[in-house]
């Protein structure tokens, strides 16, 4: 998390945890930190959904573990995450492993884990390109003491995955181009720009003609 609020010097930034949870503790001030709670949040504030936080306004959004606890609410959650996050911004989640072995720490605490599919096509429900979501493993295989971080295929057995996906929006579609307007001078460019012809104008000629 620390080296994700690191490129974004300039931008607040949202996290967003379960209980008991550790926020980021870099630059804290210019961060907003909720915990989930029965019902809502707590924390900076204390909101339901939607979020009382400005459009296009953070430069990160932060979910540990938030969307493990089984609350039924993981499409309004990604919604606000996607509608508060400027463009550029980026969306980092933390998920349990329900392939790691680790999972027996958790097991009937009332956690839920999915994999990165299910997270690759919830993203992408939610407004989220899928083809930009970068997908890392995180935490201990088993013991405590080998917590590392790592894309390989042994990775996969960690007690966590991380997914981080940036906001892209639309380019504005910019207005038609004016046309240029081309000055001719002289007598003879003037007599160039239209014809008589039984009485009627007619543009495009170069010589002047009449029909008896």
């Amino acid at each position: 998390m620390a080296r994700m609020l690191a490129g974004i010097p300039a931008l607040p930034w949202v996290w967003v945890g379960v209980a008991g949870a550790a926020p980021p503790q870099r630059d804290i001030g210019r961060g907003v930190c909720l915990h989930r709670t029965t019902p809502g949040f707590a924390g900076s504030i204390r909101c339901g959904l939607p979020w009382p936080l400005a459009n296009e306004s953070f430069g990160a959004v932060l979910l540990q573990h938030v969307l493990d606890d089984g609350f039924a609410d993981t499409p309004e959650v990604l919604a606000e995450c996607r509608r508060i996050l400027a463009p550029g911004g980026v969306l980092w989640l933390a998920a349990l492993n329900p392939w790691s072995t680790y999972r027996a720490r958790w097991w009937r605490s009332g956690m839920r884990a999915h994999g990165p599919g299910y997270w690759q096509s919830t993203l992408a429900r939610a407004g989220f390109s899928a083809d930009a979501v970068n997908v890392q493993w995180l935490g201990p295989r088993w013991r405590l003491d080998d917590a590392e971080a790592g894309i390989g295929a042994a990775d996969r057995l960690r007690a966590g995955l991380a997914l981080t996906v940036s906001k892209r929006v639309h380019a504005a579609i910019p207005p038609n181009a004016i046309r240029k307007l081309r000055l001719q001078a002289g007598v003879g460019a003037m007599r160039g720009q239209m014809r008589v012809v039984g009485g009627t104008r007619e543009e495009g000629s170069q010589t002047p003609s009449a029909r008896p």
